[in-house]
């Protein structure tokens, strides 16, 4: 028997950074996203000889453990030790004995929330195979406090919750830890207008999202104005992007990401750089309205909005830059378990 188990990626459209404590819980934050058919996959083998075994497929990452009740961490399978350890610790069970394999269809460190989509998968495997008694709020609450909380781990909430509920999401985090996903219920023309009209690009680079991060987290402790006034116009921009598509405004989209980019530069130096600079300009000047750095900034994937047809001519201007156009499709469904017999 093996349990698998897979999370969706998400882009965020709108609203990025204003999930991340402290700014959430002093004056609310919002985003809207949408995750994408790129996934973080687990899968559980239960074994009987009291080993734990981690392994981290396409890599050479694997290691062999004595089965107990907590788990020191390992450098490079932090993630999964922290799951296993939170999982025993919560639900007061008996040192578990099993195989764990992961695989995530992006590099980690990209922007597309890669590290909360593999907690959320981790997750998931061990609610199927114990049967764990956790709805979709329950496990994403429970992968923003394993990764942020009992591993320490810099970011925001919004990946934990993109990664379980899937779709296209207007998300509110207030204070006390507090989060409503309003699902949006768009027309399919809106959706796939939306998507043909989005280019999702690589750009071949990757950075520590913590880093920037604590910069914000810092700006925002310390009152920093320029920052503080970035974050609310980036909140504000949240909910321009939710009504332009309920009310089917695509025309709109563009210039909302456009104020977005103009205003999380403002949030924390290290979010751009010369080459996403000159990504962006390249992309605008061959047609693109308005485009974003996915996640925290600095480096891996950007996206941008290109209207009527001018996809193409933009992905061909960008690419000779150096990174590459990745093809994707909206998702519906989040997290998604089932056990192979």
């Amino acid at each position: 028997m093996i349990i698998r188990s897979k999370a969706p990626l998400r882009i965020g459209l709108a609203g990025g950074g204003t999930d991340v404590s402290p700014f959430s819980d002093i004056y609310g934050g919002a985003i809207l996203n949408a995750t994408i058919d790129l996934y973080a996959y687990a899968s559980l083998e239960p074994l009987d000889n009291g080993k734990i075994e981690f392994c981290i497929d396409g890599t050479d990452k694997y290691c062999t453990l004595s089965s107990t009740n907590e788990l020191e961490l390992i450098e490079g399978f932090e993630l999964f030790i922290g799951v296993y350890n939170r999982i025993v610790k919560q639900f007061m069970l008996s040192p578990l004995s099993f195989r764990l394999t992961s695989y995530i269809e992006a590099p980690q460190g990209s922007g597309l929330g890669t590290s909360s989509t593999i907690v959320v998968s981790l997750i998931g495997a061990f609610v199927e195979w114990l049967k764990l008694p956790l709805g979709k709020y329950d496990i994403a609450k429970l992968a923003y406090e394993i990764e942020r909380i009992d591993l320490g781990m810099s970011g925001g909430k919004q990946d934990q919750y993109a990664a379980t509920f899937g779709g296209i999401n207007f998300m509110e985090f207030l204070s006390n830890d507090k989060v409503i996903v309003n699902p949006l219920q768009l027309k399919d023309e809106i959706k796939n207008e939306l998507e043909f009209n989005l280019l999702l690009y690589f750009t071949s680079t990757q950075r520590l999202s913590a880093t920037i991060i604590n910069e914000q987290v810092k700006n925002v402790k310390e009152k920093n104005e320029k920052s503080l006034e970035a974050m609310h116009h980036l909140k504000e921009q949240a909910q321009q992007m939710k009504d332009s598509l309920l009310r089917g405004e695509l025309h709109r989209i563009g210039e909302i990401l456009h104020f977005g980019w103009i205003n999380k530069k403002q949030m924390a130096q290290s979010i751009s750089n010369n080459l996403i600079d000159t990504i962006y300009s390249t992309a605008m000047q061959n047609g693109a309205t308005g485009g974003k750095i996915s996640g925290a900034g600095g480096g891996g994937f950007m996206f941008f909005y290109c209207p009527q047809v001018t996809k193409n001519k933009v992905a061909m201007a960008i690419e000779k830059i150096g990174g590459r156009v990745q093809s994707f499709k909206f998702t519906t469904q989040g997290l998604t378990t089932w056990t192979s017999l």
